[in-house]
């Protein structure tokens, strides 16, 4: 990888066993790397000799970070490049490593959608299908009538409109799954894609996966103003995804302004807006959320994410019962690590050649 005469050091930590396959192609594509795992105790929130060899830290030219878990820069004077297990790096913008350093950085950004649109529509089908009912009543062993079911109001997805608010990698294996089952895509993002070009995906893809080309959505909405939010909100959704990245300007983004519109445009007559969050918890105004809920104006949620994470025992959303919490787990599958270290190999092989890293984070 490097110019220098310096042997090359990747370590690779997780709290888990090694995922031996990828990391075994990493050692066969780049022999002139030394790869070290090592496996870290559950719920590590700091990096310390007697987790990590001290003499791993300062050799590593490469690393790895997962969950925020991340040395001091004095531990690791040769680091040259970080890749993160996560899909954003909001959780690492105050730390030295991110601050006071420029190590090349890049993300798993493009990994998650798979398990993330999966964990979407699982809840819009709980939800519109009264699937809690028949898990209730297979649990007491009682066979549903007729009757009963037809008092649920048990819907398909075909005709209905999802707005998916942020069009990353997220958001359009969202929007594949949404088209598969027939409905109509609405996006938005903060620049206009006004052209082919803006409209592609130039992040990590998995093959099969995403919209590439941004062929899917019906329409593109745009904007960084509560007017062109509410614009987008008013355009009679039955679903609203949020799927946008925690920064200043998201914070709070969706409040009681923004339910309010999403409820009073919303296309059933008989079901109200069903709300899902994948991003982060502080982009919705929590209370407002709840006051949307308890009044009606939304139909139901799915929240992966809360303000804050452990969402508190006793909280009024766990009470609720059109609402699902997900405790940050929908992106998780056996396959998130492999796929992640996917794009590390490839980066690899870029910085070899001298190209910018796939999904590369700049300051």
């Amino acid at each position: 990888m490097s110019k220098d005469d310096a042997p090359e050091l990747l370590l690779v930590f997780l709290p888990l066993s090694e995922p031996k396959e990828v990391i075994d192609s990493i050692r066969q594509q780049f022999p002139t790397i030394e790869v070290a795992f090592v496996e870290i105790p559950p719920g590590t929130v700091e990096i310390t000799d007697d987790v990590i060899p001290s003499d791993l830290l300062q050799r590593a030219t490469i690393m790895t970070t997962a969950f925020g878990v991340i040395p001091h820069p004095d531990q690791t004077p040769q680091l040259k490049y970080l890749h993160s297990f996560s899909a954003g790096v909001d959780h690492l913008i105050n730390h030295p490593i991110f601050r006071d350093t420029n190590i090349r950085m890049s993300t798993s950004s493009g990994i998650h959608g798979p398990p993330i649109a999966e964990w979407v529509v699982m809840n819009w089908l709980v939800y519109s299908r009264m699937y809690t009912k028949i898990l209730e009543a297979k649990n007491q062993q009682r066979w549903l009538t007729f009757k009963e079911v037809r008092q649920w109001e048990v819907d398909d997805h075909v005709g209905q409109t999802v707005g998916i608010l942020g069009y990353g990698s997220i958001g359009r294996q969202v929007a594949r799954a949404a088209s598969g089952l027939g409905m109509r895509v609405l996006v938005y993002t903060a620049q206009p894609r006004l052209t082919p070009e803006s409209k592609r995906d130039t992040g990590f893809i998995i093959p099969g996966t995403g919209d590439p080309d941004g062929l899917i959505p019906e329409a593109w909405y745009s904007g960084r103003d509560k007017a062109s939010l509410h614009n987008f909100l008013a355009q009679g959704l039955d679903h609203l995804v949020v799927s946008l990245p925690l920064n200043t300007g998201t914070t709070k983004l969706i409040g009681k302004e923004e339910l309010d519109v999403l409820s009073a445009h919303c296309n059933s007559t008989s079901r109200k807006p069903f709300l899902t969050n994948i991003s982060r918890g502080k982009v919705i105004d929590q209370d407002a959320l709840l006051s949307a809920l308890q009044s009606g104006a939304l139909g139901g949620a799915a929240l992966d994410v809360t303000d804050p994470e452990p969402l508190p025992v006793g909280h009024p959303l766990w009470e609720q019962p059109n609402v699902h919490i997900g405790s940050h787990m929908s992106a998780f599958g056996k396959r998130y690590w492999e796929r992640s270290l996917e794009i590390l190999r490839l980066n690899l092989t870029r910085i070899h050649e001298g190209k910018e890293l796939i999904n590369e984070y700049h300051r």
